[in-house]
């Protein structure tokens, strides 16, 4: 196909195609006559980066985002689908900050400081969604996942009840054959596929291209999708459960608070959500643990510890019950414990 059909297919001008030609994003064939020809992988890729740059993104981050050559049509709807997610998500935050100014400003009542406030508020919103980073490389651990998945033999051990964790979660969590099962942080799909089995439709998200294309090749029944806690790119309200494992702690604690809220969002009435995770009852059991690896000398455990972002159990659980969220809690060994929670009908109980 040669460069004005494509122009005219994604309604774009040859200029534009041209320039992404030069700016390194495109690649097409070209003849001894100097005539382009681009395939249909060539349209698709154009495509992803037109959408990219409707939502803001710019030349260089695009390059770096499609500076693989292994990457499939999939692959490139799928980062679409992630960074509309995100844009939408934005969007959202503005709508209901807005809202909120002119909820305020109708009383009469409004003072220029709580104006300034809200934009304030916004701004934050902003800046915790695009602030995760991955500083442990899951893309570099992804092929040799599950083989350096140790249970046993460390002299501290983050994988101690691994298995058994896993089972837990699939017991606990209620989900009936059509249901739709979401897995924040799938990784390679150790937990997600356990309710493939029962007939329950499950969607992966992860970070991690690498992680979701091992679990794809694992698991090829898991709906894979680029994401993460603080933007799932998933439809209001689409969800009957969730779970996730070893993955919260990856985040910090100011953005679980806002991936419960995404969490909450995705997930239908009466829905539930099931985690396990790396985590402390409270503050003071956290400062009893670490006291007791420092007291023997376990620095590893110290570091390890430290270098992540576990959790205070009880902030969860609050922001669970505040949320109208029936609470269970289950503890595997001193720093591992699992979380359910079931959303309850509005004016009633689930008990």
């Amino acid at each position: 196909m040669q460069i004005k059909e494509v122009a005219r297919q994604l309604n774009t001008t040859t200029r534009t195609i041209r320039f992404y030609e030069e700016k390194g994003l495109i690649h097409p064939i070209k003849q001894e006559n100097e005539y382009r020809i681009f395939t249909e992988e060539d349209l698709v890729r154009i495509s992803t980066i037109l959408a990219l740059r409707e939502i803001g993104i710019t030349i260089n981050e695009i390059k770096q985002l499609l500076n693989d050559g292994s990457r499939s049509i999939n692959s490139y709807l799928n980062i679409q689908r992630s960074a509309l997610f995100e844009k939408w998500l934005e969007l959202k935050d503005m709508i209901a900050t807005i809202d909120q100014m002119l909820e305020r400003s109708n009383d009469g009542q409004t003072e220029m400081s709580e104006i300034l406030e809200l934009s304030e508020h916004l701004k934050n919103l902003k800046s915790i969604r695009k602030s995760w980073e991955d500083k442990w490389n899951f893309d570099s651990q992804a092929v040799d996942y599950d083989q350096n998945l140790k249970m046993h033999g460390y002299h501290f051990n983050v994988h101690q009840d691994y298995t058994r964790a896993l089972k837990r979660v699939v017991e606990t969590i209620q989900l009936k054959k059509g249901d739709t099962c979401l897995d924040i942080g799938i990784g390679t799909g150790n937990l997600g596929s356990k309710f493939i089995a029962h007939g329950v439709n499950v969607i992966g998200i992860d970070q991690s291209k690498n992680m979701l294309h091992e679990c794809k090749k694992k698991h090829p029944e898991i709906d894979t999708r680029n994401g993460h806690f603080l933007a799932l790119p998933v439809m209001d309200h689409q969800i009957d459960g969730i779970v996730s494992s070893y993955a919260l702690h990856h985040i910090e604690d100011e953005q679980k608070l806002m991936a419960f809220e995404e969490m909450d969002r995705v997930l239908k009435p009466e829905g539930e959500i099931c985690m396990v995770d790396l985590m402390f009852q409270n503050k003071s059991h956290r400062k009893a643990v670490i006291d007791h690896f420092t007291n023997t000398g376990n620095k590893v455990a110290v570091y390890s510890i430290e270098d992540e972002y576990y959790a205070d159990r009880s902030v969860l659980i609050d922001w669970f019950k505040t949320n109208d969220y029936q609470v269970e809690t289950y503890t595997f060994n001193p720093i591992l414990s699992m979380i359910y929670a079931k959303k309850q009908i509005e004016g009633g109980s689930n008990c």
